[in-house]
């Protein structure tokens, strides 16, 4: 018998083998090659036409906690807010003067028209200089007068445009629409989901909109700055079309290695082929099945095409090495796919597991990830577990290349004096009990060290503006203007406070927002706030001829009253039974936000009564909150989630818990250090960020697999460890060392992409592509020393 029979007889003439022999499945296969082929060709046929309807979109409910409480507390009162979760901060910049200038504010008004205009605008909240919404307030002798801050008369002559200097000077805007060295003014655009024909918004054609109006009024001295969801959104799409280059580049990398280690062109383009069709059938299968993708299922197929590499190798170079033994090419791929299907639909079916455990996370946007790469993963049973060797027993592979593949065996069966491979005789030290104490020892140290240091992992952003983007992205400087130039700074919290109908201006419930601001003011992360009650302690000074000894809220109803007439819209609802408290933080980070959401429950715990409950969370900085706590607990669970999967699958193969532990316990020291090297790198656990755990368990476990599957054959046949780890080098390990620094070395040229996100991914995967890896190859043979039957029995010291 020769060394991958499993107890059974290699026949290598085909006049001489039993068709009916194998299983049912097998048989099913390969005694259909042309029916498989031409289905497989229909199939991609019409996948690749539907795959050219697919479109990329995102849209903002999709990324929010839709059944987190603070979301349903938005979502409740969402139609009675100045909703300023999805908005757009756009400011004008006079470099050359100030906003009091007839140009800039001709300017000004032009473009605050285009926008108003524009599909998906929420017209009624939208604020500018220009907007009748804008208003000034004053004490006169005469009694309160107030008006637009631009007056209808308004010609651009000096004494109108003095009058608007003055007009902005009472109008209490200044450090909030208008910045404090008065050079630039902002405007101000809440989004509609749907636009106002009934269609989704369509970001990218959004962003791409705002470009435009940046390119028209971007001259003579002005310059404009955008901030908000929509135009990160809108960017990132952009920052997609340079993804496809990295995507060629990591086709480019892997079919280069493979031939490299192949020479054997037809099989190389074969397998890359096959992986290739499997992202074809995943693009096609999407719009089908009413699917679309997002900047954050962009890299699905990447994914799917480094596991169809991973185990589309495998069956190559199994059906290479039985060719190199004088095999026929059909019987070479029937004996592969007889040996290594069970590995292979169990690796799958655990890839799609760890994708499928990602629907427990309550964000949409992730659960369409999930079902995206589920999908992908189960197509890759057909193309790669199926589709490729059927292929190959047409095509075959060079015998030259079938001959190298094959030579060590060949070589250790007519002389068994002979030296090992360098890496393997590297490799095999960790057989040995001296050697795996070592390693075992030295994994629980990085364990346990690991552990530690991860536990300082940030749950959110950890750096300010956009992280999805570059530092030095323009989004980035235009918020870095806006953080510099304005104190109602783009990180708006928002605290919902409900009371009775009509009750919204009493005293008590005044009293007790005050006292909410004042805490929160405290806070290192606030800037400001503003809320009514803010506005009628200004008010009542205001009415009583500046004297700062009225600075209160006033007693008297009647007052209050005349306070809440002339309050903007925004701070509180048409029945006045729904106030809003406005908290602008320096940034969106988790410790910032982490602050505000403990001290308003903690407030509300304390004051919450039936007239009045205040109650978390809106404004883009609520909903991030909300998304930051679900993301916390989904990690953890996330993770116990795709391990039992895992477990359970890999001991429905094996039948053994100690193969189980074998297979187990280098997955879940990656999962520890990659969270460490977050910490390291600054990297948060966040929407982005919180698949690629998963993905790494799903994709690192085909090693740990391919590796054991035949390491447990050989021991069962009576083999040492040493020998049976030889093997498993020989058959299924090389291609573990290739795949495993080829998909490394391929996402790691992710780290050059204008994109953040997918920059910070690309060093994840490619730490954890590298580390299953290691893991397979030095910690696997190490545990299998102490725990794997028969393990202790070595012929060698």
């Amino acid at each position: 018998m020769t060394k991958h029979t499993q107890g059974e007889t290699l026949i290598r003439h085909l006049e001489d083998f039993d068709t009916s022999s194998g299983r049912v499945l097998e048989r099913a296969i390969f005694n259909f090659r042309p029916i498989i082929i031409l289905l497989c060709m229909v199939v991609t046929g019409i996948l690749g036409y539907q795959s050219t309807q697919l479109t990329l979109s995102a849209a903002f409910q999709k990324m929010i906690p839709s059944n987190h409480p603070y979301i349903l507390n938005f979502l409740d009162n969402r139609k009675q807010l100045s909703d300023t979760s999805n908005a757009l901060r756009i400011a004008v910049h006079n470099t050359e003067g100030s906003i009091f200038d007839a140009q800039y504010l001709e300017t000004l008004r032009e473009l605050n028209d285009e926008l108003f205009l524009m599909p998906g605008v929420e017209r009624p909240f939208m604020k500018s200089l220009w907007t009748p919404s804008v208003r000034w307030t004053g004490v006169t002798e005469e009694g309160l007068d107030g008006g637009p801050v631009i007056p209808d008369d308004y010609d651009g002559s000096q004494a109108s445009l003095d009058q608007v200097r003055l007009n902005v000077e009472r109008s209490g805007e200044v450090g909030q629409l208008v910045s404090g060295n008065y050079a630039s003014s902002i405007i101000l655009v809440p989004l509609r989901e749907m636009d106002h024909e009934g269609n989704q918004l369509d970001y990218h054609a959004f962003s791409a909109k705002l470009e435009e109006l940046r390119a028209k009024y971007q001259k003579d001295g002005i310059e404009i700055h955008i901030t908000g969801f929509a135009k990160v959104v809108g960017d990132l799409i952009d920052g997609l079309k340079q993804v496809l280059v990295f995507f060629a580049i990591t086709i480019g990398i892997a079919t280069v290695v493979l031939f490299i280690y192949t020479r054997c062109i037809r099989s190389t383009l074969l397998v890359v082929s096959c992986s290739l069709i499997a992202v074809v059938w995943l693009l096609g299968l999407l719009p089908t099945l009413g699917y679309e993708l997002d900047p954050y299922s962009i890299l699905v197929p990447f994914l799917v095409f480094a596991i169809g590499m991973s185990h589309g190798a495998q069956k190559m170079n199994g059906i290479m090495q039985d060719i190199g033994r004088g095999i026929h090419k059909l019987l070479a791929a029937r004996y592969t796919f007889r040996r290594l299907f069970l590995a292979g639909i169990t690796a799958l079916i655990s890839d799609a597991v760890g994708f499928a455990v990602l629907m427990v996370i309550d964000i949409p946007v992730i659960q369409d990830l999930a079902v995206t790469a589920s999908i992908g993963v189960a197509v890759l049973i057909f193309s790669n577990l199926i589709l490729l060797p059927v292929l190959l027993s047409y095509t075959g592979v060079a015998q030259s290349a079938a001959k190298r593949s094959i030579h060590a065996e060949l070589r250790d069966e007519a002389d068994v004096s002979h030296s090992k491979h360098p890496l393997w005789a590297f490799l095999d030290l960790f057989t040995r009990k001296k050697y795996a104490t070592v390693t075992v020892i030295g994994a629980i140290i990085l364990g346990v060290g690991g552990s530690m240091i991860s536990a300082n992992v940030k749950i959110g952003d950890t750096d300010q503006g956009a992280p999805e983007l570059r530092p030095d992205s323009r989004y980035n400087l235009d918020n870095a203007f806006m953080t510099a130039n304005y104190a109602t700074s783009s990180d708006v919290y928002v605290v919902m406070v409900k009371t009775e109908q009509y009750a919204c201006a009493h005293y008590d419930t005044l009293m007790a927002v005050d006292a909410l601001e004042q805490e929160l003011r405290q806070l290192s992360g606030v800037v400001t706030t503003s809320s009514l009650a803010g506005l009628a302690k200004v008010a009542n000074a205001g009415m009583n001829e500046g004297n700062l000894k009225w600075y209160g809220i006033p007693r008297s109803q009647g007052m209050l009253n005349a306070i809440i007439t002339r309050a903007p819209r925004e701070m509180f609802n048409q029945n006045c039974d729904l106030l809003t408290i406005f908290a602008y933080l320096e940034d969106h980070k988790s410790d910032t936000l982490n602050d505000v959401v403990q001290t308003v429950e903690a407030f509300a715990e304390q004051n919450n009564t039936e007239k009045f409950q205040f109650l978390n969370a809106a404004g883009n900085s609520g909903i991030e909150a909300a998304t930051n706590i679900v993301v916390e607990k989904a990690n953890t669970q996330m993770l116990l989630y795709v391990y039992s999967a895992v477990i359970i699958l890999a001991f429905i193969t094996f039948r053994s818990w100690r193969a189980v532990v074998c297979a187990i316990l280098p997955l879940m020291l990656t999962s520890i250090l990659c969270q460490a090297l977050m910490v390291w790198l600054n990297i948060g656990v966040k929407v982005a960020t919180l698949p690629v755990i998963a993905l790494g368990v799903g994709i690192g476990v085909d090693y740990a697999l391919y590796i054991l599957t035949v390491m447990k054959s050989r021991l069962q046949d009576g083999k040492s460890l040493s020998e049976a780890y030889y093997d498993a080098l020989l058959f299924t390990g090389k291609v573990v060392v290739l795949t495993g620094i080829t998909l490394g070395i391929a996402v790691a040229t992710w780290v050059l992409s204008p994109i953040k996100f997918q920059a910070d991914m690309g060093i994840l995967l490619a730490f954890m592509f590298i580390w299953n890896m290691l893991g397979a190859l030095i910690l696997l043979p190490a545990l299998a020393r102490f725990l794997m039957p028969g393990a202790a029995r070595q012929r060698s010291a």
